[in-house]
């Protein structure tokens, strides 16, 4: 389970930054970089992370024309970072351009995912901002992580309502990354679609994103083993 709980540095100073670091070295072996300290730090806290043996989450959300998208994988794959995420809203082609820069010669340099519906969004989004009444949420998911998988994504980001649905249709292999990951009792803050870890681990979630939880507790440490042990509860039930 170390390997697919992915913690995200969203803080804004250098130093808390890599105080968490240190506070969860031994504990946590991935991170996401966003842009909030992407752009606070630019690509040296990616060296940084890499540099003490971990692996990087670049969630940057790509969204562009197709040939500024495959520059900036191009860029990202320069850094070392092992997974970095695109909206799947660019469209097919945006999407396809992408998953082809994400390759030199033969070999994969990095997995390229996409984002769905982010977890701040509900079933009014649809509706009052892109004019659809006649889809939910879920199933607008299902349709740009199908449509992701055709233009030859690793993956999708969705939450744990999604998750099962994706397996199923799309295979095993298929990356699913969870946000919105609240221990029970936990503060939802703005998000609206989340589950716990067990619940995500058990719906078949690849690996799940905590940044609140684990970042705003006095210890941070025992925050994250503690996570760690709800996701190993949901392990035995981790099947379709």
């Amino acid at each position: 389970m170390k390997n697919r709980l992915i913690v995200a540095l969203d803080r804004g100073s250098k130093q808390e930054i890599y105080n968490i670091l240190s506070e969860l070295d031994g504990v946590v072996a991935y991170y996401k970089v966003g842009m909030q300290i992407f752009t606070l730090l630019g690509p040296d806290i990616v060296y940084d992370i890499k540099n003490r043996g971990h692996k990087v989450f670049l969630d940057l959300k790509f969204h562009d024309i197709p040939n500024t998208v495959a520059n900036g994988i191009i860029s990202a794959i320069g850094l070392g970072v092992d997974m970095l995420t695109i909206h799947t809203l660019g469209g097919f082609e945006m999407m396809e351009t992408a998953m082809k820069a994400a390759w030199e010669g033969d070999k994969k340099m990095t997995n390229v995912i996409g984002v769905t519906m982010l977890t701040s969004l509900s079933d009014a989004f649809l509706m009052d901002i892109l004019g659809v009444y006649d889809k939910t949420i879920k199933e607008m998911v299902l349709i740009l992580a199908n449509s992701a998988k055709s233009a030859g994504l690793d993956g999708v980001v969705a939450s744990v309502n999604e998750v099962k649905e994706i397996k199923r249709e799309l295979g095993k292999e298929f990356i699913v990354i969870t946000p919105g990951i609240r221990p029970i009792g936990d503060n939802i803050f703005d998000q609206v679609r989340v589950s716990t870890p067990e619940e995500a681990i058990r719906n078949g979630s690849d690996y799940l994103v905590v940044g609140r939880p684990i970042l705003d507790a006095k210890d941070r440490a025992k925050a994250a083993t503690e996570i760690l042990e709800q996701m190993n509860k949901g392990k035995n039930n981790d099947k379709l």
